[in-house]
């Protein structure tokens, strides 16, 4: 039996709570992928700066955390951004936000498809098969890696068919054993680390240069991306505001998490040696603190982390699709659901493939590391995009709370306003700081009018999608931003809904 289209108003099978909200949401995030990958990359932009960075970096994502939260509260969907956007600010901004959003994963999850066969390949060598046949295999290969990736993509797509909340339970032992290994090797590193602790780690003026703490803060925001995820599941958890309480606790546990790696990081290891092992810089780490066996988990927790991401990044995209179909800014396949697992079937093999594409293309670029710091580069401007305009729509739907509580009107309008101000200036420093670092483009990961074309192109084939929408499939969405509600209550149109709501 084949899926078929849903229908205006059809909605997804109920059957998440909190703790699998939470699990989702944590397994978008990636902990251990962002400690053992990003640290390096943030300390080659920042120098040993990364803890204060973890800091700062969080402040505005609270903000967009506590907008998403009070927008989900009154408008749970699985939309979630492209809806409460394109109500209150514009359509074609709401559209814009879904678009970005989608593609960004895209590209997230085609580099983490090349970041989970690259692991592959170092278990592999951990367990001395350094050759395949007569292939030597190479870690920092990223045709062997997105290969072998590919073949993961594949495996979690289909678990992924099989609904959210099978995907939740398997998640949910990946994400205890990742956990218990971080937190077992970043305590112990936290003692017995060689480098001492310095205050000067957490000094918020002890920065670089402005641009140095521009692209700090932008990679620091990327990875807190993700928390957002169990927003694009509301309308399967069994209470919407469940999603709304995971969000937030799975953004306080990332920045216990950050904040113990990077300190830890420091303690055990300098800036070049970070710097120098990028993608592989858990594993160094670990082989620092124990000798084998115990020095491979840290590369298994980090395998684990990228298999779970994967999954984790597939779900709330298809989710959000899904939404955009039923309201036909999108075509009717990503509306397919499937009649026995209620889950939108065939846009999760659909959105599998085209990640598995574009990995396909990224092979341009021959090293993972270099892949690594473009792909962060350009998803952490049209994160920063993303979230401010949510952030935006939340400060317009609740303004009217400034004149009812000053408590709540600074909660609901002025934090997000103060989020959503921060990530714009930080994204146009580093747009700009990509245009003047080069007078020419160049297929490198380096190039900074290469590094600003992607988001670049990103935002304009969002403006072209949606003016097909508009003029071509003649969707309602457009007359004034209104998103198909599954089964949320009736709700008046116009900006200023609901504001007195929490």
């Amino acid at each position: 039996m084949h899926p078929a289209p849903a229908p205006p108003g059809a909605s997804l099978k109920r059957s998440l709570g909190v703790l699998d909200g939470v699990v989702i949401a944590a397994s978008s995030t990636a902990a251990t992928t962002s400690i053992g990958i990003g640290t390096g990359v943030i300390v080659g932009v920042v120098g040993l700066h990364g803890p204060i960075l973890a800091l700062l970096a969080f402040l505005p994502v609270l903000c967009i955390g506590g907008a998403f939260a009070r927008l989900n509260r009154v408008e749970p969907n699985a939309g979630n951004a492209y809806v409460w956007v394109g109500r209150v600010l514009s359509p074609w901004l709401g559209f814009l936000v879904g678009w970005v959003n989608i593609v960004g994963t895209i590209v997230f999850l085609a580099y983490t498809t090349t970041v989970t066969g690259s692991a592959l390949i170092l278990l592999a060598g951990e367990a001395h098969v350094h050759r395949l046949g007569g292939l030597a295999l190479d870690p920092d290969s990223n045709l062997q890696a997105t290969l072998l990736g590919m073949v993961v993509l594949v495996a979690v797509t289909l678990t992924a068919v099989a609904g959210v909340n099978l995907a939740a339970r398997f998640q949910r032992w990946l994400l205890v054993f990742e956990y218990l290994v971080l937190l077992g090797f970043c305590g112990y590193g936290l003692v017995v680390g060689d480098h001492p602790f310095s205050l000067e780690w957490f000094n918020p003026f002890g920065f670089p240069s402005l641009h140095a703490l521009a692209q700090g803060m932008v990679l620091s925001v990327f990875t807190y991306w993700g928390f957002d995820a169990v927003f694009s599941v509301s309308e399967e958890v069994r209470d919407h505001r469940d999603a709304s309480r995971a969000g937030l606790i799975s953004l306080f546990t990332m920045l216990a998490l950050f904040l113990l790696g990077s300190v830890s990081f420091q303690r055990v290891l300098s800036a070049d040696q970070m710097a120098d092992h990028g993608a592989q810089g858990l594993t160094y780490f670990g082989a620092q603190l124990a000798r084998q066996p115990l020095a491979v988990l840290p590369l298994v927790a980090l395998t684990f982390s990228a298999v779970a991401s994967l999954q984790a990044g597939v779900i709330p995209t298809v989710r959000g699709m899904f939404a955009m179909g039923r309201d036909r800014t999108l075509g009717p396949v990503w509306t397919r659901v499937h009649p026995r697992y209620g889950t939108p079937a065939a846009g999760t093999v659909l959105i599998g493939a085209i990640a598995a594409l574009v990995a396909g293309f990224a092979l341009v670029i021959p090293k993972v590391s270099t892949l690594i710091e473009a792909a962060v580069n350009a998803i952490g401007i049209v994160v920063a995009l993303y979230y401010g305009l949510t952030a935006l729509a939340a400060a317009v739907r609740f303004r009217g709370l400034l004149r009812t509580s000053f408590r709540e009107g600074v909660r609901a309008v002025v934090l997000p306003v103060a989020g959503a101000l921060t990530l714009f200036v930080l994204g146009t420093l580093l747009c700009v700081d990509f245009a003047t670092s080069t007078d020419h483009f160049a297929l490198r990961a380096d190039n900074g009018w290469f590094e600003l074309s992607m988001p670049a192109l990103m935002i304009g084939s969002g403006l072209v999608a949606a003016g097909w929408a508009k003029w071509g499939r003649r969707s309602p969405y457009f007359n004034g931003g209104r998103g198909t509600d599954a089964d949320a209550p009736d709700l008046l149109p116009g900006p200023a809904v609901r504001t007195a709501e929490p």
